[in-house]
Formats: structure tokens, sequence, C-alpha cells
């Protein structure tokens, strides 16, 4: 009898879930951003401007490259 119960008992799970994770991740990349705005900031906006640069290069080969319409 004693042995059934001790079966029949469910399982705990050990170890960290995947929200855990998720979890802990977010508040570490929180705490980065309160406490390094200004290298966050730095390169998000450098990246900004990358993308931004690429975009408006492109345009305007494009531009130059058509012939106009009249």
């Amino acid at each position: 009898m004693l042995k059934r119960n001790i079966m029949l008992r469910p399982q705990k799970k050990k170890g960290q879930s995947t929200v855990e994770y998720i979890i802990l991740v977010a508040a570490i990349i929180g705490a980065l951003i309160i406490f390094l705005p200004g290298t966050f900031k730095t390169a998000y906006n450098a990246a900004l401007m990358s993308g931004t640069d690429g975009m408006e290069n492109m345009a305007n080969r494009l531009a130059e490259s058509r012939p106009l319409s009249p």
C-alpha cells in the first residue's frame, strides 16, 4: 500500500522553466538600458542612421538611373 501511494504522487519539476528564463533576460536587458542609457542610445542612433543613409543612397541611385519622363 505504501509503495502504491508513492508511485501515484505527482513528480515535482526541478529547474527553471522557459518563462523564468525570459523574465530573467528581460530584467537584465531592462537593467542595462536603465544603467547604460548613453551607450544604448548611441548604438541605436548609429543603427538608425546607417539604415536611413542606405535607403537614401539607394533612392538616389535609382532616381539617377531612370530617364526623366516628359
